[in-house]
């Protein structure tokens, strides 16, 4: 092999069959989106702790995608390979809240429709799907459900709280039940009439009651 060998192997006639404004154009486009989802996201988050990292990972995520989406399109022999390569990734990290998923699908589609070449579909779908997240995630309800804990001696005391509840609130929801020999433990969800709480008073005047206490609960389990 001379030197003028290694200037005419096929490497190099991939490289410069590559167009260079297509990869800068798509990859620009993909750090504009990917920073506007990671916008969107911080702006909707709703959660119990915020995590500027994963904001990051989707607006690199969506650069990464555009990168392999574009080297997939150039060669279809590539394309085969990389199917088999990206089969064997697997990721082990757990995803808390479930719009996460949403974000994590959202980045990973832009980033393939730029590297499809797409651009409007990406740039408009994108921008209605911010406002669709913006909008719908922090609506505010008026309905918000509450967690009665209640503590009494026995099924008869038991009967009084449920009667009480019932006349009291709009909607219960019995969570769980504990029982032992000296008590019995009531875990329900409760839908206020009128977002007033006196009905808490009036379970813990109730004899038998050791303790009645609501807390506010937003619709989620922690796992």
């Amino acid at each position: 092999m001379t030197f003028n060998d290694v200037f005419k192997s096929s490497f190099l006639d991939k490289v410069s069959s590559f167009s260079m404004m297509d990869m800068v154009l798509a990859l620009s486009l993909a750090f504009v989106l990917g920073l506007f989802i990671f916008m969107v996201y911080k702006k909707s988050f709703n959660g119990v702790m915020y995590s500027a990292s994963f904001g990051v990972s989707l607006m690199a995520m969506t650069m990464i995608t555009t990168l392999i989406i574009l080297a997939v399109t150039s060669n279809v022999v590539l394309s085969l390979g990389m199917v088999g390569a990206l089969s064997i990734v697997r990721f082990r990290t757990a995803i808390k809240e479930p719009l996460d998923i949403a974000f994590l699908f959202w980045s990973i589609t832009v980033g393939i429709v730029l590297g499809a070449g797409l651009i409007p579909l990406a740039v408009f779908g994108s921008i209605f799907i911010g406002i669709i997240m913006i909008l719908f995630v922090n609506k505010k309800t008026s309905d918000n459900p509450y967690i009665l804990v209640v503590n009494c001696n026995d099924e008869q005391v038991e009967e009084c709280v449920q009667k009480a509840i019932t006349e009291s609130v709009k909607k219960h929801m019995v969570k769980s039940k504990t029982v032992t020999a000296h008590q019995i433990e009531l875990t329900i969800e409760v839908r206020l009439k009128d977002a007033t709480t006196q009905f808490v008073n009036r379970i813990s005047e109730i004899a038998g009651v050791k303790s009645a206490v609501l807390v506010s609960y937003n619709g989620d389990y922690m796992g």
